[in-house]
């Protein structure tokens, strides 16, 4: 039998299905374990990591691929774990594991219909009620993109078509346009104004407030002196919230200035929009209904595997105009509003179907679970805020609007940077919690995303202690 047939042999595929089955089952069974050998990050450095793997990448070839993936789940971060407390990347839903290989059999293209005829009636259906749940009109409509980057990027593009011609015509000489967007922000929309060519002068970033909230009293000032310096101000950009630190920007104080001027209101909502699925903290994203186009990632909140970000547009046709262009060997009729059609709004051709892992939750679960994993986090960032609180030693950054809290162990001005970078490196090496870092007002803060909906108050005491102990060693070294 050649490699090709063999490598496409069914009653392989479903014996090593099974066993993987059962390897990834017991895996998320220990993932809840109190045991003291249990990991959040098996932490190995750079260069020790790529010896390990590129002497496994010269090693024979192995017939059963278990071993292997086994090797990797053992070596990776495990942020099913209840003491995984790093950056915003969700413990996935069992069952999206499941839709996730339907999608790596199927392997559908998304640009036109019949190469995605499910993928793309499931993006329509999927993003047309998220719309509805961040409270748009049946106007609103949208589509999956691979990630917040991409979709942040997509929403400023959308606010170019709208503003200007550059899409068809170019840059004019000494055109220069900018967007305006808070001093927390992603760095992703920094990034994204960059490949637009808007430059640095074009990312004009305001201030925020002691809660990390963009000062929407300071727009208008911050617009006037674009004006005056010829700019041309297309976008303004909410945040729900901010990556460092979750906090919400008043949404109604910038739809109201965006509508004053007549400029593109953008939302990146990748983490904090899903609060509309709560009636406890749908309140944070007041006015989010009043922008022209919101990113959110099913990726965060929402429990399904990564990338899979819905790019929304208060009127669904604006997202048309982003990437009009003739393409006759995908398209009839190049200039029709065809939302069966993906490659018409996206960047992307040929994307995975994520639709299915999100539509999957929801036939499963239904919003139910989505309000219940918001309410359970946001509630346990507040517990966590308390413990922090109640602790002499330590100090609260902030009060949390969501499930990002960040906090650090007090020390003098010329000290604390180092004691608390120190602090988390030794419990990054040591493997048991798995937290990052920060800087917040020009300081070193140890930051903590819950995650986890397994995660408890036990885990959150239990860091705090090492937290302290590991302050201590720092402070004799």
């Amino acid at each position: 039998m050649s490699i090709l047939d063999k490598a496409y042999k069914v009653e392989d595929f479903r014996k090593q299905g099974h066993a993987l089955v059962d390897m990834m089952a017991d895996y998320l069974a220990e993932a809840s374990t109190d045991r003291e050998d249990v990991q959040a990050i098996p932490w190995q450095s750079p260069e020790k990591q790529l010896d390990y793997w590129q002497q496994d990448f010269s090693k024979p070839d192995q017939a059963d691929p278990l071993e292997l993936l086994k090797d990797v789940m053992d070596r990776s971060i495990q942020v099913h774990r209840k003491r995984y407390l790093g950056h915003q990347t969700t413990p996935t839903l069992p069952v999206t594991v499941l839709s996730s290989a339907v999608t790596a059999l199927l392997n559908q293209g998304m640009g036109v219909y019949e190469m995605g005829m499910v993928g793309n009636t499931l993006e329509k259906v999927l993003t047309e009620h998220l719309a509805q749940k961040l409270g748009f009109s049946n106007q609103a409509s949208g589509f999956i993109t691979s990630g917040g980057s991409l979709g942040n990027l997509t929403g400023l593009l959308a606010a170019r078509a709208t503003a200007t011609a550059i899409w068809q015509e170019g840059y004019q000489d000494g055109q220069q346009l900018a967007v305006l967007v808070s001093e927390e922000a992603h760095y992703c929309i920094d990034r994204a104004a960059r490949i637009m060519g808007l430059g640095a002068s074009g990312i004009i970033k305001v201030p925020v407030n002691e809660k990390f909230q963009l000062r929407t009293d300071l727009l208008e000032q911050y617009y006037q002196q674009a004006v005056s310096e010829g700019k041309q101000v297309i976008c303004v950009v909410g945040c729900a919230g901010t990556t460092s630190t979750g906090s919400y920007d008043d949404m109604e104080a910038i739809a109201a200035f965006s509508k004053q001027y007549g400029i593109w209101f953008h939302v990146d909502g990748a983490h904090g929009a899903p609060a509309a699925f709560s009636p406890k903290y749908k309140h944070l994203i007041k006015g989010i209904e009043q922008a022209d186009s919101v990113v959110v990632d099913y990726h965060k909140m929402m429990m399904t595997p990564s990338l899979s970000t819905a790019v929304l547009f208060k009127n669904g046709g604006d997202a048309y105009r982003i990437f009009s262009q003739r393409a006759q060997y995908l398209w009839t009729d190049q200039n029709t509003e065809e939302w069966y059609n993906g490659g018409k709004r996206t960047f992307e051709c040929t994307k995975a179907m994520s639709a299915l892992n999100v539509y999957t939750v929801f036939r499963t679960y239904g919003d139910g679970v989505f309000q219940e994993n918001i309410e359970r986090l946001y509630g346990l960032a507040e517990i966590f805020a308390d413990l922090i609180k109640a602790n002499d030693n330590l100090e609260l950054a902030y009060e949390p609007e969501c499930n990002i809290v960040c906090f650090r162990v007090k020390a003098s001005p010329e000290a604390s940077d180092n004691l608390n970078l120190s602090i988390r490196r030794q419990l990054l090496e040591e493997g048991r919690f798995y937290i990052v870092q920060t800087i917040l007002n020009g300081s070193l803060y140890l930051r903590v995303s819950l995650m986890n909906p397994l995660s408890t108050e036990q885990e959150l005491q239990e860091l705090l202690i090492a937290v302290e102990e590991k302050a201590a060693v720092a402070s004799v070294q």
